[in-house]
């Protein structure tokens, strides 16, 4: 029921208070601090995140922190957060998690769809324009985490990126065990 109201209408302040809470799971992720955001409009939190999320990753890539322990603090944060947002939507069913995902990105300006069979396509995504394909491979790591905190498991699975030079993202869903 929660997911059908917010699906025709979001408040800015939600969608500012969610993207808030990518920032600071980023941030922990990277174990840095936060840039202020205090009077910045949606948009103009989404762009800086993008490039927040880009110079963070960046910086680890060229040997800042160990790779494997940034992927797990970023695959652990976002798992949290999609578990939350679960629980708080009372997510109960496949296509409730799936409607709550395509939303969440829809707001971050990522054009998710669901397929069907387990496979996705994102045809647009804001990112693309600010991530080279390593930056977009260590950051979709929190793709996963918050795709598995949602679905209760199900991590996405990447077979294609527009960041390689593809017209799409594609991929599919798969229980990791």
């Amino acid at each position: 029921m929660i997911i059908k109201i917010i699906q025709r209408y979001m408040p800015e302040y939600i969608k500012k208070k969610k993207l808030n809470e990518l920032f600071r799971l980023t941030a922990d992720a990277f174990q840095t601090e936060m840039p202020a955001l205090r009077g910045l409009t949606f948009q103009e939190r989404l762009s800086l995140y993008a490039f927040f999320s880009r110079e963070q990753a960046e910086r680890s890539l060229q040997g800042g922190c160990p790779i494997e322990e940034v992927k797990s603090r970023l695959y652990e944060n976002s798992f949290v957060f999609g578990k939350n947002l679960r629980k708080s939507l009372h997510i109960i069913s496949w296509e409730e998690s799936i409607t709550a995902l395509r939303m969440i990105y829809q707001m971050i300006g990522v054009d998710f769809r669901y397929e069907g069979q387990g496979e996705f396509i994102i045809k647009q995504c804001y990112y693309s324009n600010y991530y080279t394909s390593e930056v977009c491979i260590l950051i979709s790591t929190m793709d996963q985490g918050l795709a598995a905190g949602l679905t209760g498991g199900e991590k996405l699975h990447f077979t294609q990126r527009i960041t390689d030079g593809s017209s799409c993202c594609k991929g599919y869903f798969k229980y990791d065990y």
